[in-house]
């Protein structure tokens, strides 16, 4: 093996999956959407805000136990870090259909509203309402304010 082949190889050990990246990713998104602190979701896994800093940019692997617990910390199915996955890093829209559990195909959203500065207040504002019956009436209001279809 020559030294460029042997740089080439260290050089790709070190580089993060695709995959890691997307359910770091899916991680930041989720945590994000609940307004919680790297600092704070690390606490309730029993890590530092820098290991949760790794997972989000993929850096390290997140293993099926801390899966697991991220999961139920965030409360999204455990299919919810992989949702969205490209067939670019899957290798074939069938990984990801059987990563959701489904035999069907799976439909992605179309556009990035999920990942909108708005669209994360929104959410943060909305989940920060603490009465559960003035919540609800704010969803209703907003579901009656948009164009039927």
């Amino acid at each position: 093996m020559s030294s460029g082949e042997a740089t080439e190889k260290v050089e790709k050990e070190h580089r993060p999956s695709p995959i890691d990246v997307h359910v770091g990713s899916r991680v930041r998104l989720r945590r994000t959407l609940l307004g919680m602190s790297q600092e704070r979701l690390g606490e309730a896994l029993g890590l530092t805000f820098q290991q949760v800093q790794k997972y989000e940019r993929g850096v390290n692997r997140i293993g099926a136990s801390r899966l697991f617990d991220l999961s139920r910390v965030l409360d999204v199915p455990i299919s919810f870090f992989f949702d969205d996955l490209p067939s670019s890093v899957s290798g074939s829209q069938g990984f990801a259909n059987r990563v959701a559990g489904f035999a069907e195909a799976q439909e992605g959203f179309g556009d990035d509203t999920l990942h909108r500065r708005e669209t994360l207040e929104l959410v943060r504002a909305y989940y920060r309402i603490s009465d559960p019956s003035v919540r609800k009436r704010v969803f209703d209001l907003i579901k009656a304010m948009t164009p039927t279809e």
